[in-house]
């Protein structure tokens, strides 16, 4: 009983002179030491770094391995006038979809995306969830990154560097 109570207060003692010292030097920062845009974040003065998206037309851009295993794949190509995408039209689809991208020999979408998960079947055409192509995956630009990144990715397999194997792995780890 007597270890109990030394132990007890020693853990007082320690969370007493934790707690002391003066919290707000040791919490806040300073709003110019927060982020990568060097001007306070209550500035509107905010310039961008010049940069331009790459200018290789559609179906000669070079494949980008993926960032990861299922990552979205980046789009290796100029997108101008292809950004207005509707429910109603998607300039992305009537090259990528599966029927025409085997025809002109381009990577077509993925089995994900003419699948429904919520009722686990396959659909005709490119489900509802998955028509917005810019939700995941991005146009790439000629600019430096800001922050160095030393990430390395680990593939199952080496075609997981150009091709989705999701379908085949979802329900991985699910009992």
């Amino acid at each position: 009983m007597k270890y109990i109570k030394l132990a007890l207060a020693m853990v007082c003692v320690v969370l007493f002179i934790g707690c002391a010292g003066d919290t707000q030097s040791n919490i806040a920062l300073d709003e110019d030491d927060i982020g990568l845009r060097n001007t306070p974040l209550t500035s509107e003065d905010v310039r961008l770094k010049d940069f331009a998206y790459i200018s290789t037309p559609a179906g000669e851009g070079k494949v980008v391995d993926r960032s990861f295993e299922n990552a979205p794949p980046m789009i290796s190509h100029d997108v101008t006038g292809m950004m207005d995408i509707t429910k109603d039209f998607n300039a992305c689809i009537s090259c990528h979809a599966p029927e025409n991208a085997a025809a002109i020999n381009i990577i077509s979408v993925p089995a994900s995306h003419t699948y429904d998960t919520f009722n686990d079947k396959k659909i005709d055409g490119i489900a509802d969830s998955r028509y917005n192509c810019t939700l995941c995956h991005s146009p790439q630009a000629n600019i430096a990154p800001i922050v160095g990144n030393t990430f390395k990715p680990d593939f199952r397999n080496e075609s997981d560097k150009r091709k989705s194997n999701l379908l085949d792995i979802l329900d991985e780890g699910v009992n």
